[in-house]
């Protein structure tokens, strides 16, 4: 595969473009010819991205996992964050996705990840299945709405772009994690998360699934809005949000876990989703590049009754083993939310992008 020379790319690609009132902006779009496997942060990733450009069954020795921060460090998330991506697009040969070694390796983060997981939000503690619901709005309810609120604000049009690129990696798959709980659920959860799934793609209506939606606001911020344009400078606190929903979702034995991430996604967006509503309006962009936006402020207060009342009761009545299961899943999402806008909220504060610049992902 060809790399390019790193001297040769610019910290953010410029791309001229303008806005609803006519002032002129920079943005952040990659170049047309960009690789579809990102540069190596280190040994971990290195290790995957050089066996993704040979044929299954040749990943080899791999680096121990070892001596790093499983929810920040850079190369460690680039690496499990590419072992999931060959379960949701063509990065490589199709037999990559089964591929022994790689599930091996795969497996190995997980565990270094799940234990860190552990260290931050404790131990899954069993619940009487009446205590769950109520334990989650009490969770939910210390959830930190600041980024929103300073998007809304006082953010600048460069760090709502900014913060944008951080969310392509998951919004531009949005619904399709979750989507693979659907057949491991039974009754009541299962027909909820249908539901709830059914409108995250658009009601059967591709212009209007939410990822489409989402790629529509990209374009409006002058941003490149196809799959993984920016994956080489999101930094691992950012990837290590998307590997959670990936690692419950292609784990059976995380179903639960899954529909907590889904039901804490949707009970605590309806407001900030209106923020960032409001922070695009502020900036001068039009209706369609903040459609995204709103229809999620007015759609997942629904949801959000969706997700409590009938996907978490449905799963806890079927399966009250499991309560503990989602529990920690709503904690970890939560936390690492919070780490993430304490991330972007710290750059800005001190004027520096939150992003990796393109030449330290090379490096």
């Amino acid at each position: 595969m060809t790399k390019f020379d790193a001297t040769t790319r610019p910290i953010l690609p410029p791309l001229s473009t303008t806005t609803r009132d006519g002032g002129a902006v920079t943005s952040l779009r990659a170049p047309s010819d960009w690789p579809l496997l990102p540069w190596p942060r280190g040994p971990l990733s290195a290790s995957v991205i050089s066996a993704l450009q040979r044929q299954p069954g040749t990943l080899g020795i791999t680096p121990p996992v070892s001596g790093v921060d499983a929810l920040s460090d850079n190369d460690f998330e680039l690496a499990l964050y590419l072992c999931y991506e060959v379960h949701y697009r063509g990065l490589a040969d199709a037999d990559w996705e089964w591929d022994p070694g790689l599930l091996r390796f795969r497996a190995e983060l997980e565990h270094v990840f799940e234990n860190r997981l552990r260290d931050e939000v404790g131990a899954s503690v069993t619940r009487y299945p009446h205590e769950v619901a109520p334990a989650l709005d009490e969770l939910i309810q210390s959830s930190d709405p600041s980024l929103s609120m300073y998007l809304s604000a006082t953010g600048t049009l460069e760090q709502m772009r900014e913060f944008c690129v951080h969310r392509s990696a998951y919004q531009l798959k949005e619904a399709d994690p979750h989507t693979f709980g659907i057949p491991r659920l039974t009754g009541e959860a299962k027909a909820a998360m249908a539901q709830i799934q059914y409108d995250e793609y658009g009601s059967g209506n591709a212009a209007e699934m939410h990822s489409t939606l989402f790629g529509n606001t990209m374009t409006a911020l002058g941003l490149d809005p196809s799959h993984g344009s920016y994956i080489e400078i999101l930094p691992g606190v950012t990837l290590s949000t998307v590997n959670l929903v990936s690692m419950f979702a292609f784990h059976r034995r995380w179903r639960a876990a899954l529909v907590g991430h889904l039901a804490v996604f949707e009970m605590t967006s309806a407001e900030p989703m209106g923020r960032y509503a409001q922070a695009l309006e502020r900036h001068g962009v039009g209706p369609e590049g903040r459609r995204f936006y709103d229809v999620h402020a007015e759609i997942d207060e629904r949801h959000a009754e969706i997700a409590r009342d009938r996907m978490v009761a449905g799963l806890v009545n079927a399966e009250p083993l499991l309560g503990a299961d989602l529990l920690f899943g709503a904690s970890a999402v939560l936390m690492l939310e919070q780490r993430f806008g304490a991330h972007l909220l710290d750059a800005w504060s001190k004027n520096r992008s939150s992003l990796v610049p393109w030449e330290m992902s090379a490096s």
